[in-house]
């Protein structure tokens, strides 16, 4: 013990004098937080040996803004953290995703941290932390060894110092974040980004430096939620519509049509009408200009089931069909569509984002409604789509005219991905878990679990929905986000990502490909139709009794066939033979297996069931089932299945991708027979 006393009066003096500055260097962003450290005689105790020397620095910045040190962060985790979560192999990355996650919960209960420049790199820093959380991922030292107990404490000192100045130097050169770093960190703070569009963000950042985050770039964005985030606020709380909207409390989030260089025009006929549109959490307003006032507003209630239907419209003088610069609505309480144009000299990306987030709001409610969703889960609902037209409106001044505003809002891409429709259940049914979740945390001491929408809302001054109490004195204080775990509404967004790229790799074998001038799909439907051509050919020449004979034969042996009621069976046994056909040329080919058409299977799969039901079932049932079928298809017990069903039988249809095929000229064929 005197021995440890003395080093620690040694390691102070060294501290005292300045004597750690020439581990230093030059001037970094670490150098306040390095002196700090080495002025503190309690360095040592605070550095937790499981972690790599980023990930220190980045949980000593979370201790400071916790009002904790590190060691007791990490006692805490220990204590509420599952076996599982506290496995060697991820002890590290959960730990420092714990200090993150609960930092990240007080931080933004602070007025303006989106403009703290220290916030904004703290955030940066994690994402670079998480991907060296683990304390390999250090500089390996030369010639620091301890080879006795009394010198045990000043080498180790000296090589934290060492290991920070090297990461800090590195920090300052402007690493840059993957992927998988920013789907993890970034979402925990539901303004900046969501588990669902997490990824196309990510591209979207990065399509100018090749699929990493630069700090610049990312610093630009958050600096252009903060001015989307005032402008937001500065709309809802003037006095627009403000009799109209009083009684839902709606919050305006967009208008246009206010600047003469950028009119809103809407058609009625062949008349044009100059006006402002305006959109809020419910609705969509148009009041048309007159000579020094605007008309009463024309109001298109984007929250009630009137099967609403908004997509881009053609426009031009006269009911002409020119330009593609237009919004058409449509829904049961109007007789006919409304359609609003955005005029702009060079592309129609004005109409594209605003087509975006009329839709955002329209399928934010489609989803309320269809899933039943009240209180706290719709104002949380709404919450998503409010955040994800804050960032589309942050990410127009770095994003090219190419990108997909659609795909950066939630509810617009879940309409659009395969598998969409499971990320919306699981969001419905994450409500009732939230609350679960909510009381475990709430008793193990919290931070296992990010923070919600609604949260998020709430700390940026705004109010939505129809709920006036405080969102975590209701329970919905956890997001979707837990430490060391990958949530149910993940594995949905991954499983539906996974889907979406094979679409997209079936659909460039589709578009990419051509045949003399001819689209794929045309030549793969003539060649896959063309046996069917050929029987049709056949029957029509038994039919004008071309051959007399095997038309005279044919008559009698399909009359004999009707009378006996044996039309089922034939068909069925026809059928069988096509399946079976298909099968084998799916398999054999001169020897060898045909691998192009993976869809071939499931096809004669259901030619069979086909098949066998037709020769099972008296005819009578089979018209019966089918028109039972078809009259029931929409009814309300049966609605949500036909959607589904359809919906899958699409996105199935959509993955396969184009077979190579050779379409053969007749002479061709001639010249290969005189070969």
């Amino acid at each position: 013990m005197a021995a440890v006393s003395k080093t620690r009066n040694m390691l102070e003096g060294f501290v005292r004098e300045g004597s750690f500055k020439w581990l230093l260097g030059k001037k970094t962003s670490f150098d306040d937080e390095l002196e700090e450290m080495g002025r503190s005689p309690s360095a040592g105790q605070n550095w937790i040996v499981e972690l790599s020397p980023l990930s220190n620095l980045v949980v000593r910045r979370c201790s400071k803004i916790l009002g904790v040190s590190s060691t007791e962060l990490q006692e805490n985790f220990n204590k509420v953290a599952s076996d599982s979560v506290k496995q060697p192999p991820r002890y590290a990355r959960n730990l420092l995703e714990y200090c993150c996650f609960r930092a990240l919960a007080l931080s933004i209960q602070v007025t303006g941290h989106l403009a703290d420049k220290s916030f904004r790199r703290l955030t940066f820093d994690m994402m670079l932390a998480w991907e060296t959380p683990g304390a390999a991922s250090q500089p390996q030292l030369n010639g620091l060894e301890v080879c006795q107990f009394g010198v045990h404490l000043l080498v180790c000192t000296c090589n934290m110092l060492l290991c920070i100045k090297a990461t800090s130097e590195t920090v300052d050169e402007d690493l840059t974040v993957g992927l998988e770093a920013f789907s993890r960190i970034a979402p925990a703070i539901p303004i900046i980004a969501d588990v669902v569009v997490s990824e196309n963000l990510f591209e979207v950042l990065t399509l100018s430096t090749e699929g990493r985050l630069q700090f610049f770039i990312y610093d630009k964005f958050l600096t252009g939620l903060e001015r989307a985030i005032k402008k937001m606020k500065s709309q809802s709380e003037s006095s627009l519509l403000s009799a109209v909207r009083s009684e839902r409390r709606e919050r305006i989030l967009e208008v246009d049509g206010t600047v003469t260089t950028q009119p809103v025009l809407e058609h009625v006929g062949i008349s044009t009408w100059p006006g402002r549109l305006i959109l809020t959490d419910h609705t969509l307003y148009f009041e048309a200009l007159r000579v020094v006032s605007y008309d009463k507003p024309k109001v298109f209630n984007l929250s009630d089931n009137l099967k609403q239907v908004v997509k881009p419209e053609l426009t031009g003088p006269w009911g002409t069909r020119l330009f593609d610069k237009a919004v058409s609505y449509k829904s049961v309480s109007l007789s006919e569509p409304v359609i609003i144009e955005f005029p702009e000299l060079k592309g129609h990306s004005r109409r594209d984002y605003w087509l975006a987030i009329i839709r955002e709001i329209l399928y934010v409610h489609r989803f309320i409604n269809k899933f039943q969703i009240t209180g706290v889960g719709r104002d949380e609902a709404l919450s998503k789509a409010v955040l994800g037209i804050l960032r589309l409106q942050a990410i127009q001044d770095i994003a090219s005219d190419s990108v997909r505003y659609e795909s950066l809002l939630m509810f617009n891409l879940c309409d659009q991905l395969p598998g969409g429709d499971r990320i919306l259940k699981t969001l419905a049914n994450m409500s009732s878990a939230r609350e679960s979740d909510r009381t475990n945390s709430n008793k193990t001491g919290g931070g296992i679990y990010s923070i919600s929408a609604l949260t998020m809302v709430s700390n940026l001054g705004f109010v939505f929905g129809t709920t006036s109490s405080d969102p975590n004195e209701v329970g919905l204080a956890v997001g979707e986000l837990a430490v060391g775990e990958m949530s149910s509404l993940e594995k949905a967004v991954k499983e539906s990502n996974t889907s979406y790229k094979k679409v997209v790799s079936a659909q460039e074998t589709v578009d990419g490909a051509k045949v003399d001038g001819i689209d794929t799909n045309v030549a793969v439907m003539k060649e896959l139709l063309l046996p069917v051509m050929e029987v049709g050919k056949w029957f029509l020449s038994l039919a004008e009794w071309e051959d007399p004979r095997k038309s005279l034969i044919f008559c009698f042996a399909f009359s004999f066939v009707i009378w006996r009621g044996w039309l089922g069976y034939a068909l069925g046994i026809m059928l069988i033979l096509l399946a079976i056909f298909m099968v084998l040329t799916r398999y054999f080919n001169g020897g060898s297996r045909v691998d192009d058409l993976k869809a071939s299977e499931k096809f004669a799969l259901a030619l069979f069931c086909v098949a066998v039901t037709l020769v099972l079932l008296p005819a009578k049932y089979i018209v019966l089932l089918a028109f039972l079928e078809a009259f029931t298809r929409y009814s309300p017990p049966r609605r949500a299945s036909t959607e589904r069903w359809t919906r899958r039988l699409r996105e199935w249809w959509f993955s396969i991708p184009a077979a190579p095929v050779v379409l053969e000229r007749e002479n061709e064929k001639e010249d290969k027979k005189k070969k």
